[in-house]
């Protein structure tokens, strides 16, 4: 665990971060239920390419989305080594397919920089901001963006 305030404080919260691909990336721990070894879903018909299918999770129907094809980059080969984090989004549970799971990072707000104006529309509506931790760049996912009905819901 990287403790990234020098203090804990009542406006230090705790930021799970994770590998897809050649980047990485953090959510709210509070955001996460779980996080499980990498489930073969079933697919359905007529998803979006970046959901891989649903699986069970102790009765409910969860869908995975394939991170890093969400972002629009090249679909993740899902294997043993690869994870799933069951996150909170709004009302709903929704996995994640992600590389590997790095960190829990402690963090004050003032330690998350906005996401820069060079950046299109696409990455802000992605990434809520930047953290430079220990010569890390990690970005912070905006859980809310990640399924195109959440973001109308979101509106």
């Amino acid at each position: 665990m990287t403790d990234v305030a020098t203090t804990p404080s009542e406006s230090s919260r705790e930021l799970v971060s994770f590998r897809a691909g050649d980047q990485e990336f953090c959510v709210d721990i509070m955001a996460v239920r779980e996080i499980r070894g990498w489930t073969p879903s079933t697919t359905l018909p007529q998803t979006p390419s970046y959901v891989c299918g649903v699986i069970n999770l102790r009765g409910a129907v969860l869908p995975i989305v394939d991170f890093n094809c969400r972002l629009g980059r090249e679909p993740a080969v899902p294997s043993d080594r690869h994870v799933i984090i069951v996150t909170h989004i709004g009302a709903r549970l929704v996995g994640l397919l992600v590389d590997a799971v790095s960190d829990i990072l402690t963090v004050t707000g003032d330690v998350i920089q906005p996401t820069p104006d060079v950046a299109c529309d696409t990455v802000r509506n992605f990434v809520r901001g930047i953290l430079a931790v220990d010569g890390r760049m990690i970005s912070l996912v905006a859980l809310d963006r990640i399924l195109p009905d959440l973001e109308a819901e979101a509106a």
